[in-house]
């Protein structure tokens, strides 16, 4: 069955990756796009795919099954209400979410019984470091995140690094760490401090998103790392998402909760 498919954002970087994935996908119609100003973008253009400055335009006049949703968190979070209010399912890759707008999502998506992914990260290897971090953090209590992403990037940390630090939450008590007398000469110097776990993020044009997470331990490290070389690395996740979330009639947060991940 085909699914009829809907991009916001497809002038960006991961955008016109996601809409490249979609036209070569024969399972998969892109039916329209949505974006903020309608600009001439060959691959659209090439294969007429309408361009709507309105999602509420867009969603009338396409009834897509699918909105993938790769633009920014306020612009993410209303275009995702619009659409689960019309039983259209989400696949979102914006990160910066507030609890209360994840709440909302979470509310809005059962009300309606249409199903919604938000993914702070759809590389699968980077969903399988978070999960290993998770098993390491049974032994090693003291652990710190480094994050690395492109200069343009909008939020710090990162969606991945919050989501990591959360999941190792499940399993470690809360610790400070380092000396106890330890002073920040400059403040920020050991990064955001989330119950004693220290997250640092760097911004550089040439990344595209990295993370280390290290373990310590008596005479011992441990480093679990993940790079995305390619925004093509998220390819694979958004596109097992597209066919999952038409299964659901909730939310979810986290694509390790739709993969066949069992390492306990």
């Amino acid at each position: 069955m085909t699914r009829k498919i809907v991009i916001a954002g497809p002038r960006g970087r991961m955008g016109s990756e996601a809409v490249q994935m979609v036209l070569r996908e024969n399972d998969f119609e892109l039916v329209g796009c949505i974006d903020r100003i309608v600009s001439d973008v060959p691959m659209l253009n090439d294969n007429h795919i309408p361009v709507f400055l309105d999602a509420e335009e867009c969603f009338y006049k396409v009834n897509p099954d699918v909105l993938i949703d790769l633009t920014n968190t306020e612009t993410s979070y209303n275009h995702c209400i619009m659409a689960l209010q019309k039983q259209i399912h989400c696949v979102v890759g914006t990160t910066g979410f507030t609890n209360a707008q994840l709440t909302d999502l979470k509310t809005i998506a059962h009300a309606n019984k249409t199903g919604c992914i938000i993914a702070p990260n759809f590389a699968i290897g980077a969903i399988l470091m978070m999960q290993f971090s998770k098993i390491a953090a049974k032994y090693f209590s003291d652990v710190e995140i480094i994050e690395k992403h492109h200069d343009q990037k909008m939020d710090a940390p990162s969606g991945t690094a919050v989501k990591t630090a959360d999941l190792i939450k499940t399993i470690r008590e809360p610790k400070k760490q380092g000396h106890p007398e330890e002073t920040e000469i400059m403040p920020g110097a050991r990064g955001a401090d989330d119950e004693g776990i220290h997250i640092h993020s760097v911004r550089l044009p040439g990344l595209v998103a990295h993370q280390e997470v290290i373990f310590g331990g008596e005479g011992q490290t441990l480093t679990i790392k993940h790079d995305s070389i390619s925004r093509s690395s998220f390819m694979d996740g958004i596109k097992f998402s597209i066919n999952q979330v038409i299964k659901l009639k909730e939310f979810v947060y986290g694509l390790e909760n739709v993969l066949d991940i069992e390492l306990d």
